[in-house]
């Protein structure tokens, strides 16, 4: 590593981080250092803290223990407004307007992330969603397909620092799960950092330079994606044989 990569603070730096919910822990004392550039799949049951780890990543929940840095700022400070557009983030929630069109949601998005011409970086991105077609029908209109194929529009529309993808190819056909990989792969190449949580490991594995393993909020597996197949990651997501090791910050 380069003398100026060592410089560059990683793009997540996370160190005890916790949150409760009462005497639950949803995500229990996690260390986890992302460096810039690296794409990371989170893989779990359902209630393993995917999701939460998420929303603590995007500063849209709080911590209730540890400390975040997203690209060396602290997440928790007062005005976070600077630092979540550099992020993009796609959850269960579409956070689109039922009410608007595609193209007034994803205009909206542009103008809140400053984006120079908004128009015309929405109808791109409706274009790159195979949605032109219906780019001023009311979202409440949409199949859950639709929905989600926007809200990926949505998500990377400024063409963020830092992605966070949570359960990105539910609800899409065949094709269009062919083409969210593409534009990630596409993405991949700008050198920004993705964290993305999927059942499907397959796509998780194609998409990862690292794979984590979840369970009841705590890192049980950490290690690089290279040279695993689904049927091996899967053996070491239940423990029947020891990890890899951890793959180098």
């Amino acid at each position: 590593m380069s003398a100026a990569g060592r410089d560059t603070p990683p793009a997540i730096e996370a160190r005890g981080l916790s949150k409760r919910y009462g005497p639950l822990a949803a995500i229990d004392g996690i260390d986890l250092t992302v460096p810039v550039g690296q794409w990371v799949v989170v893989l779990g049951h359902n209630g393993a803290g995917k999701s939460t780890l998420l929303r603590m990543l995007a500063t849209l929940l709080h911590p209730t223990g540890g400390n975040l840095r997203l690209f060396g700022a602290e997440a928790g400070r007062s005005d976070a407004a600077p630092l979540r557009r550099r992020i993009g983030f796609l959850s269960h929630q579409t956070f689109l307007y039922g009410h608007l069109t595609a193209r007034e949601n994803l205009e909206f998005y542009a103008r809140l992330y400053g984006l120079a011409d908004p128009e015309g970086a929405a109808l791109e991105a409706i274009g790159a969603a195979r949605l032109s077609h219906r780019q001023d029908d009311r979202v409440a209109t949409y199949s859950r397909g639709m929905q989600q194929r926007l809200a990926i529009a949505r998500a990377l529309l400024h063409r963020p620092d830092l992605i966070l993808l949570d359960e990105p190819f539910t609800g899409l056909d065949r094709e269009s799960s062919s083409r969210l990989e593409d534009r990630l792969r596409q993405a991949r190449g700008t050198g920004c950092t993705c964290v993305m949580a999927t059942h499907d490991q397959g796509q998780g594995l194609r998409a990862a330079d690292r794979v984590l393993g979840l369970s009841d909020g705590r890192l049980t597996l950490d290690a690089p994606s290279r040279g695993l197949d689904p049927s091996r990651l899967d053996d070491l997501l239940h423990g029947s044989s020891p990890a890899p090791p951890p793959r180098a910050s």
